[in-house]
C-alpha cells in the first residue's frame, strides 16, 4: 500500500483532521487548522518525503506542507491557490474537492490563515506570517 493511500486511510478510519505516512512511520492529529503542522516544525520532526492526507488545505497549510518537505498532499477540500503553489512546487497533489478559496469557521469570509498568506511565494515570510496572525487571533479571542 502506497504512503498515501495509507495517510487516506488513517484519516478516514478516525476522528484524524491530518495523518502522514512514510514507510513505517505515521504522524496523526485531530485538531483542527494549520496547529498541527506548525506542532511538526516546532518538534523538528523530520518528515521530508512523507505523504499527506488533511481535511482541509489552504494556501497556509501548502506552505507549512512546502517547508516539512512533504512529497504528496491528499486534501478533501482544497484551495486552488493551495494546489497551484504545491503543483508549482513538485509536491503530488490530489484532492477531492477544489474550491476558489478556504472560507473561514463562520462561513462568512475567507480563512485568516488563507488570507493572510495569499499575497506570499516564499515558505518561510508565510510561515512568519502565518505565526503572527495566529497570535493576533490568539491574543483577541483567548484560543484559535
Amino acid at each position: 500500500m502506497s504512503d498515501l493511500v495509507r495517510a487516506k486511510a488513517l484519516l478516514g478510519d478516525g476522528d484524524y483532521t491530518v495523518a502522514l505516512c512514510r514507510g513505517d512511520v505515521t504522524h496523526t492529529d485531530t485538531r483542527r487548522g494549520v496547529s498541527p503542522l506548525l506542532a511538526l516544525l516546532d518538534r523538528g520532526e523530520d518528515v521530508t518525503g512523507f505523504s499527506a492526507a488533511d481535511k482541509v488545505v489552504g494556501k497556509a497549510a501548502a506552505f507549512l506542507y512546502l517547508r516539512l518537505g512533504v512529497a504528496a498532499v491528499h486534501g478533501l477540500v482544497m484551495s486552488e491557490p493551495a494546489y497551484d503553489l504545491l503543483c508549482a512546487h513538485g509536491v503530488a497533489v490530489t484532492c477531492d474537492t477544489l474550491v476558489p478559496a478556504i472560507r473561514n469557521r463562520a462561513g462568512d469570509g475567507y480563512c485568516p490563515m488563507e488570507q493572510v498568506t495569499l499575497p506570499h511565494t516564499d515558505p518561510f515570510a508565510a510561515e512568519a506570517a502565518i505565526r503572527r496572525r495566529l497570535a493576533e487571533l490568539t491574543a483577541a479571542h483567548g484560543s484559535c
